[in-house]
């Protein structure tokens, strides 16, 4: 007598790189898509970024956020505008910082319509080539981030001391915070304009790359999904990078607030189920 088969198991469904604790509802077409790339003293690789982008993604709109820089960046950005009616410019007086700019440009791009919008650098470490895997991916999420710590992702050209920097960075970020993000540092990502207005962007008081953090927490708690996709991330060849001491003090210091406040609320929360369950 034959020993009839063993029923197939269920095939689990995968796991996706990060997402936040509950979905967001019924997500539109995104059809209008702005990539704000925010520049000071950037003169030497504005117009390669911005070729790249055009040609990666033909149909994205640009903005330049330029922070009034003395070598030339914005008038450089002004014949790009003139010569591409895709490319616009944004003219900042002074330099206020990654967080400032994006969100000027966010509310340049929201007022216009734009469906989605993109975090680019100008020096080149994010590849206008990995662009379109990040447009694909928002389909089916409210905020895509270009992962440098997911299986496909790497960085190339930085010391080991600045990569453990990083890696150490996001671990604590994740564990001090409790997000299910590896890279919540990353600057390469896409925003729906839908997760972008509930935010509450006029609250962000962070400035500096934690500015990338601060967005990340608010993904997380307002119920967003947050998906990460792999990306090459390259040190840039030219010009000089903007990350100091004094930005990563700014930024250990508020993700450290952030994470005492998030471990309070939860410690909070525990006591109030142990009240209610001794009242039963």
């Amino acid at each position: 007598m034959s020993t009839p088969p063993r029923p197939r198991r269920a095939r689990k469904p995968p796991v996706p790189d990060a997402v936040s604790p509950s979905a967001a509802g019924n997500r539109g077409p995104i059809q209008r898509i702005l990539v704000c790339i925010p520049t000071y003293n950037e003169a030497d690789n504005l117009a390669r970024m911005v070729a790249g982008v055009r040609a990666s993604a033909p149909a994205v709109d640009v903005l330049v956020l330029d922070d009034n820089s003395p070598d030339g960046t914005g008038d450089i950005a002004e014949e790009l505008a003139s010569a591409d009616p895709q490319v616009h410019v944004l003219h900042r007086t002074a330099k206020e910082g990654l967080g400032r700019a994006y969100l000027a440009g966010f509310e340049w791009g929201l007022a216009r319509g734009y469906d989605a919008l993109v975090e680019m650098d100008a020096d080149g470490s994010h590849r206008a080539v990995d662009l379109p895997k990040l447009l694909d991916a928002i389909g089916h999420a409210d905020v895509v981030i270009g992962s440098r710590y997911v299986r496909g992702g790497a960085i190339v050209n930085w010391p080991l001391q600045r990569k453990m920097l990083s890696m150490g960075g996001n671990i604590y970020t994740r564990l001090v915070l409790g997000m299910p993000v590896n890279d919540a540092t990353a600057g390469f990502r896409v925003y729906r304009s839908s997760a972008l207005r509930q935010l509450d962007l006029d609250s962000v008081e962070s400035h500096g790359y934690c500015f990338q953090v601060d967005l990340t927490r608010r993904a997380i708690a307002a119920g967003l999904v947050v998906r990460e996709v792999p990306i090459t991330f390259v040190e840039r060849e030219l010009g000089d990078s903007k990350m100091n001491g004094d930005v990563a003090s700014e930024s250990l210091k508020r993700i450290t607030r952030w994470g005492v406040a998030h471990r309070a609320t939860q410690a909070r929360r525990l006591t109030r189920m142990e009240e209610r369950w001794h009242n039963l």
